[in-house]
């Protein structure tokens, strides 16, 4: 096997976990709501998680562990991806905000702050900031 294939099977073993800690934030009512499962289809494709692969971990995502990256920046990074969607998804509303939260709580933000990270998260992607301005951004709120 060569190093490519190692970094390869890393890297989507990380999209799949990613996906499947998504899925799990999103069965935490017990259900998985028309607007999740449409964004979870969204994420999926963007993961490049298979069919199969989505089905399987649908079926299983307690299975998976829950790794949200220990950078704080990675954080933000995955974030910032995430508040793009659910901004471009046109998640109207309070939807919007609670769909956000679950995810910020799923990525390991403090459960205290997520309402506050959620907020400014959907406020720079409204902005369309890129990478460095969200992040800075975030990082203000914390000055």
């Amino acid at each position: 096997m060569s190093f490519s294939n190692l970094f390869d099977s890393g890297f989507k073993k990380r999209n799949e976990d990613h996906f499947a800690a998504i899925v799990r934030v999103a069965m935490s009512d017990g259900v998985i709501s028309e607007k999740e499962k449409a964004f979870l289809d969204r994420l999926a494709t963007r993961l490049d998680i298979s069919e199969s692969e989505y089905k399987e971990i649908l079926k299983d995502y307690k299975s998976h562990p829950i790794n949200p990256p220990a950078s704080y920046d990675k954080r933000l990074e995955r974030l910032y991806d995430l508040a793009r969607m659910v901004w471009a998804d046109d998640i109207e509303g309070p939807n919007q905000h609670w769909l956000l939260e679950k995810l910020c709580v799923g990525l390991g933000f403090n459960s205290a702050n997520v309402k506050y990270i959620a907020d400014k998260a959907l406020s720079l992607a409204h902005d369309k900031v890129d990478l460095e301005a969200f992040i800075d951004g975030i990082k203000s709120m914390n000055e």
